[in-house]
């Protein structure tokens, strides 16, 4: 008598709705947002694209969940410290976060986002403001301001058309079409480049400081 045997079979992880928000965000990562589809969804988890629907109401529903998913990996601000300090680490997380998913930034600015990570990550935002002595109003426009900042900046990082080791290689390139006479203050600073004396790169949090000073002055004219 021949006795079957299972013990080379694999179990099937069941497919859940978590499973599948983390195999999409995998797949936006890896060929961005375009290359996210329920098919090709269905191919990377190995199961037919109509069970997909058993735990997701369709594609709107996987990038909303995805985008919720990204957000929670936002350090979110501690009331319990000082209100410059939190925003401080908040936007700091926020910007690294958001070039670790670079497909993520344009989904959070264009769409209603209303998960809950992103609930509790703006919650806590007015909160520590509002604690630090902001009006409702004021701290509404603080952390749209500083939250402007942060996917400008994220996004003109990821998407500059010259490469941070090349900033002197093309300022040499450019210079012939930055003559002095026309263009004396581009011309000098290009110069300024290309001798070493500063490297171009933008910085962060140089914008960041700028923004927090602003408000604090504003907080202690109150």
């Amino acid at each position: 008598m021949v006795k079957s045997s299972n013990s080379n079979v694999i179990p099937q992880i069941p497919l859940s709705r978590e499973r599948i928000l983390l195999a999409a965000m995998r797949l936006a990562d890896d060929g961005g947002i375009e290359s996210l589809s329920m098919r090709k969804l269905a191919q990377n988890l190995g199961v037919q694209a109509m069970s997909l629907y058993n735990h997701v109401a369709n594609k709107d529903d996987i990038l909303d969940g995805i985008v919720d998913l990204v957000v929670s990996e936002i350090e979110v601000p501690d009331l319990g410290i000082d209100w410059k300090t939190a925003m401080h680490r908040r936007a700091n997380s926020a910007h690294e976060v958001l070039l670790r998913h670079p497909w993520v930034t344009m989904p959070i600015v264009s769409r209603i986002n209303v998960g809950p990570a992103m609930l509790r990550y703006i919650d806590a935002t007015l909160g520590c403001l509002c604690e630090a002595g902001f009006s409702y109003e004021i701290a509404d426009r603080a952390w749209n301001a500083i939250d402007s900042h942060i996917y400008g900046f994220t996004l003109q990082k990821l998407n500059f058309p010259i490469n941070e080791a090349e900033y002197v290689k093309t300022a040499k390139e450019y210079i012939p079409n930055i003559p002095a006479d026309k263009y004396p203050y581009m011309n000098r600073l290009t110069h300024y480049l290309i001798d070493g004396h500063y490297d171009g790169i933008a910085d962060f949090n140089f914008g960041l400081e700028l923004i927090l000073n602003g408000l604090e002055k504003l907080l202690n004219k109150a």
